[in-house]
């Protein structure tokens, strides 16, 4: 389908650089307007995509004059509160907020097609108020929405539709115009927080999307400090003592160096807190029991002096990992948590880039846009990598985007049908 005849046209809003583009122009739309406010991540759109990228979809008089008709209307929107004083209902309590700017570009042009993305959390009990003002202004104007959230990760997916190795869930707001008579009424929502299918999420092997060693450009710029490789080595050295003596299963809660005492030798101050007091009582129970082999480990790394206290301490998920090198590692503010390297945690627009137990260093920003489902062909130039991080944990998941589409459009009437079909998908798929 040459570019002059697109299945559906599309708007971009808070467009960030492009994981909503990628994954609509692979289902054979064309994007006629995008808008990002980040001018970094613009940049990024732009050298991608070919095309400009406007500073705001709110100009000082109105978000309709310079959004041309189109046919799916996308955004990653931002969550803002919503007012809950008086008796303001739907699109009336939305003015003043970016949704606001998203419901007069729908009042305006009427897209037959809505996909909205958004955090976990707005789904949550803290954000109820906010939920049902978007649901019912949606309604309002005429878009026939689940009142129930439609809640998916990328890991959910199986490969060959788009998956990826990343938990990364987020919340669907997809909807299909149908006008006033229908529009209150409920629907199913567009995706359930599932494996599709038969896919088991633990057959990932992050191995699978990392870049070859030799081929990694600046290679040295992903290696961990002299600081890092000395906390990583110490606990690699915990792991291995202990798989040395034929222990399974490392404990489940925080090991924490610090609270190594002797159960007799314990005092818990009457004000600790219930959690940190059953976390001391089973630090002191592990210790007790096994305190000739972890007496020799603090011994044979000097007590781990030096060490910052969030680097004492050991979270352990990794279940019956033989050793540290097989896994994954994040440098939370909590401790080092160790995972097995089949799917990481959602990329974040901060620090705690995964760290790979083998090779010993961090994920590159190839391997992080791969994580969210770009092509190999996306570049980021003239930004350092912490930006790229950044760019790519505040995107979408390129796979999970169009997996939603897909299932939204086969099930909004057959000229969509037609657009799902032709992209693999058909009335009877399964999400």
């Amino acid at each position: 389908m040459s570019s002059k005849d697109p299945a559906f046209t599309f708007i971009d809003l808070f467009a960030g650089i492009g994981g909503f583009h990628a994954a609509l122009s692979a289902l054979g739309g064309e994007c006629v307007y995008a808008s990002e406010i980040d001018e970094a991540a613009a940049k990024i759109y732009q050298h991608n995509w070919e095309m400009e990228v406007h500073g705001d979809i709110v100009p000082e008089t109105d978000p309709v004059v310079k959004v041309p008709k189109h046919d799916v209307l996308a955004a990653g929107f931002p969550c803002q509160p919503f007012s809950k004083s008086g008796f303001q209902r739907g699109m009336d309590e939305a003015r003043g907020t970016l949704f606001w700017n998203i419901c007069r570009i729908l009042e305006e042009h009427r897209p037959s097609l809505v996909l909205l993305e958004n955090v976990r959390n707005i789904a949550g009990p803290r954000h109820a108020h906010e939920w049902d003002v978007i649901i019912r202004s949606l309604r309002d104007l005429g878009y026939q929405v689940s009142s129930t959230p439609a809640v998916f990760s990328p890991h959910l997916l199986p490969p060959w539709m788009g998956g990826a190795p990343q938990v990364r869930e987020r919340v669907f707001i997809v909807g299909t115009y149908v006008g006033d008579e229908t529009a209150w009424d409920e629907v199913d929502p567009i995706v359930t927080n599932k494996p599709v299918g038969s896919w088991n999420p633990q057959d990932w092997r992050l191995s699978e999307i990392l870049e070859a060693e030799d081929e990694i450009v600046d290679r040295a710029n992903f290696d961990l400090t002299p600081a890092e490789q000395t906390w990583v080595a110490a606990w690699a050295d915990f792991v291995r003592r202990f798989r040395e003596l034929d222990i399974p299963k490392l404990p489940g809660f925080p090991i924490w160096a610090d609270a190594f005492v002797h159960e007799d030798d314990l005092v818990i101050p009457d004000e600790t807190p219930a959690w940190k007091a059953n976390f001391l009582r089973k630090n002191a129970e592990f210790y007790t029991q096994y305190r000739t082999v972890i007496d020799a480990w603090r011994d044979a790394h000097d007590h781990l002096a030096g060490f910052p206290p969030s680097r004492r301490k050991l979270e352990w998920q990794a279940q019956d990992a033989a050793t540290l090198a097989e896994c994954i590692m994040h440098f939370r503010p909590s401790g080092i948590r160790v995972k097995k390297a089949t799917y990481v945690p959602a990329l974040v627009a901060i620090t705690q880039t995964t760290v790979l137990g083998s090779p010993l260093r961090r994920i590159t920003p190839r391997e992080a846009a791969r994580l969210q489902g770009l092509p190999e062909s996306y570049e980021f130039p003239g930004q350092p990598d912490s930006a790229t991080y950044k760019q790519l944990g505040n995107g979408v998941n390129v796979g999970v985007v169009r997996h939603v589409a897909r299932v939204q459009m086969a099930r909004s009437g057959d000229r969509w049908a037609q657009v799902a079909a032709s992209a693999g998908v058909t009335d009877s798929v399964t999400a």
